[in-house]
């Protein structure tokens, strides 16, 4: 293949046919101010020709690290297929248009879930989410619930790839792909 796109596409088709729960869980890692890497375990929501779309609360810890280093590392593994894929890039953010149609596709809980959650800061305990949901919940008590302007997505615009493909004998398989001069990319290969 030659387009990493098509590539990854191929793969998450294949995920989705075998893996049991979340074959779009990725881990995205950030840095800290201090350049700390900082890793955790999200869904992909997206992909279009421009990249990889992921919703959060633009106060939580990793929307900080964005704002402060927008460059990003995603990793996507599944075991059972022996199969990963590494992709490197930087975010931006969607537009308000993608957030809220994204937003209003979510269930109910979910999104009074975005008002009620500080996310990333201390919780004194679960009853303080409970009653922050509850208040939530009477405050919009039908389905017209709005998007919280804390509520957006990123947008990943990758600059890497790595397909890791497990083989016998520790032999793996990994292609790359790197942004071409004038647009396209440029496909390799990585000893195991």
């Amino acid at each position: 293949m030659t387009d990493p796109f098509a590539h990854f596409h191929a793969w998450m088709t294949d995920a989705e046919a075998s893996e049991p729960a979340d074959p779009n869980a990725m881990t995205v890692v950030t840095t800290t101010p201090d350049g700390k890497p900082s890793a955790r375990t999200i869904l992909l929501k997206g992909t279009d020709p421009r990249g990889f779309v992921f919703y959060t609360n633009k106060e939580s810890r990793k929307a900080g690290e964005l704002a402060a280093n927008a460059n990003i590392f995603l990793l996507f593994f599944w075991k059972s297929l022996g199969r990963q894929i590494r992709i490197e890039g930087t975010v931006e953010h969607v537009t308000d248009a993608e957030a809220d149609a994204y937003y209003a596709s979510r269930p109910r809980v979910s999104r009074l879930g975005a008002w009620a959650s500080d996310q990333s800061r201390p919780l004194a305990s679960r009853a303080e989410l409970e009653r922050r949901l509850a208040e939530y919940d009477a405050r919009y008590p039908g389905e017209a619930i709005p998007r919280p302007p804390h509520w957006s997505g990123y947008r990943v615009v990758p600059s890497y790839f790595e397909f890791w493909q497990n083989m016998e004998f520790r032999l793996h398989d990994r292609t790359i792909y790197q942004p071409a001069p004038g647009g396209g990319w440029t496909t390799g290969k990585l000893f195991p």
